[in-house]
């Protein structure tokens, strides 16, 4: 099928089978004369595997690892896959006995003991840290949380501020001179806590398209605001790069 069917299929964006395609995790069986993508049984198979991986909050780099394994056998895969999905639902059943019992105990029908209120709740692994390591390097990643816990609720705020300022102009071209005058202020902001090169402040946006989840979190401020401030980060890098910034 077309690239458009396989993802609609899946439940993903085309930009996000292009970028599978681009890293090597996922290629079309074939691409006609015209361009078209084509994908196969197997290519949705291989989709199927990676996106459960994906679920279970893995970084693409360790899919792509795991998929393109020679050693890969399928089977075995989805039966890891199962068991990690039946750990993951074991422990939503216990954060959902915990809301039940923090439910009953604001109607004074029961007392919680401290361990109780925390049980089910696992923050040790963030899916998005570990991919941006993968991109930018640990290095780069820690001294941005270290910038961003010192911060605080300022930084957040200033975020926020920022986002809203873009999502109010999104529906105008990225290049404006209004839209990079903004875009210029995330690009400051982002280097109060850290270090982002032109390329790598490009590779942040084409990171907001092609992750569901960086999109879905940044179009809270506006449907579209994050195809738009990745167009507008990539002229912006750019003319960083040329000195027209």
């Amino acid at each position: 099928m077309h690239i458009k069917q396989a993802a609609e299929l899946a439940g993903v964006s085309v930009r996000t089978l292009h970028h599978y395609d681009e890293i090597g995790l996922l290629s079309p069986d074939r691409v006609t004369d015209a361009g078209y993508r084509i994908y196969s049984d197997d290519n949705l198979r291989r989709l199927q595997s990676i996106l459960y991986y994906r679920e279970l909050g893995f970084p693409l780099k360790e899919i792509g690892d795991i998929v393109g394994d020679p050693a890969f056998d399928r089977l075995a895969v989805l039966e890891d896959q199962r068991n990690q999905l039946l750990a993951k639902q074991r422990q939503l059943a216990l954060m959902l006995e915990t809301i039940d019992q923090s439910i009953q105990e604001e109607r004074g029908e029961h007392m919680m003991t401290h361990e109780e209120r925390f049980k089910g709740f696992d923050f040790s692994q963030n899916p998005y840290e570990d991919e941006a390591k993968e991109r930018w390097g640990s290095e780069t990643v820690e001294k941005t949380n270290a910038a961003l816990q010192g911060f605080g609720k300022e930084a957040e705020d200033r975020m926020n501020e920022i986002f809203r300022s873009l999502a109010a102009i999104r529906q105008q071209a990225p290049d404006s001179e209004e839209a990079q005058a903004v875009i210029g202020d995330w690009y400051r902001f982002l280097n109060t806590i850290g270090t982002y090169t032109p390329q790598a402040f490009a590779g942040l946006g084409e990171m907001y398209t092609a992750d569901e989840r960086f999109t879905q979190s940044i179009d809270r401020f506006g449907t579209g605001l994050a195809a738009f401030m990745q167009q507008a980060m990539a002229v912006y890098a750019e003319r960083l790069q040329d000195g027209s910034a």
